[in-house]
C-alpha cells in the first residue's frame, strides 16, 4: 500500500470505524483512541497490506483493539435468559433511536458487534466472520440471538410508537 492509498483509507473508513467502535464502547475518547491505534497499526504494516483488502484489515484491527481495551478495562457480563423478563419495558418513548441504542447496549459484546457490522455497516456474513474471527454459521447464530433478544426487549412496534 502506498502513502496515497493509506491516506485514502483514512479518508474513506475512519468515520465508519469510529461509529462502529463508539456504538460498542459508548465513550468518545476511548473510541477515538481505538481508531487512532487502528490506523497506527495500519501505517506500521502498510507495506504488507493490500489496498483492496484494507477495509477488512481496518475493521478487523479496530474490532480486536476494541475487544482488548474492553477486556483490560471492564469485567464482561453475560446476559442470561433469566434476565430477559427484567429487561422488558412498558415505557412509551418518542425517540426510537434511543430505544434501539438502549436495547443493543444490553446485548453481550459479541452480539453487539455482529449486529452493528451487519445492520448498521452492511457487511456480509462472510466479512463479519473475517473481522471477528468467527465462522459464518457462528455469525448467523449470534445475529439471530441478538435479534431475538432485541425483539423480546423492544416488543411490538406499537409499543415503541
Amino acid at each position: 500500500m502506498t502513502v496515497q492509498e493509506y491516506n485514502k483509507c483514512v479518508d474513506q473508513f475512519s468515520d465508519g470505524v469510529y461509529r462502529f467502535i463508539l456504538h460498542n464502547i459508548k465513550d468518545k475518547e476511548e473510541a477515538q483512541d481505538v481508531v487512532q491505534d487502528t490506523f497506527e497499526k495500519l501505517w506500521l504494516t502498510h507495506t504488507n497490506v493490500n489496498f483492496e483488502k484494507s477495509k477488512s484489515y481496518i475493521f478487523t484491527t479496530a474490532y480486536r483493539t476494541m475487544v482488548d481495551k474492553i477486556r483490560r478495562g471492564k469485567k464482561m457480563t453475560r446476559m442470561e435468559d433469566e434476565h430477559l423478563e427484567t429487561m422488558k419495558t412498558d415505557h412509551k418513548f418518542s425517540d426510537v433511536k434511543q430505544i434501539v441504542r438502549d436495547a443493543v447496549s444490553r446485548l453481550p459484546e459479541i452480539q453487539q458487534s455482529v449486529i452493528m457490522l451487519r445492520d448498521y455497516e452492511g457487511y456480509s456474513y462472510e466479512e463479519i466472520g473475517e473481522i471477528t474471527g468467527l465462522n459464518e454459521s457462528q455469525v448467523k447464530v449470534y445475529i439471530y440471538r441478538a435479534r431475538t433478544t432485541l425483539k423480546n426487549y423492544i416488543g411490538s412496534v406499537h409499543n415503541v410508537l
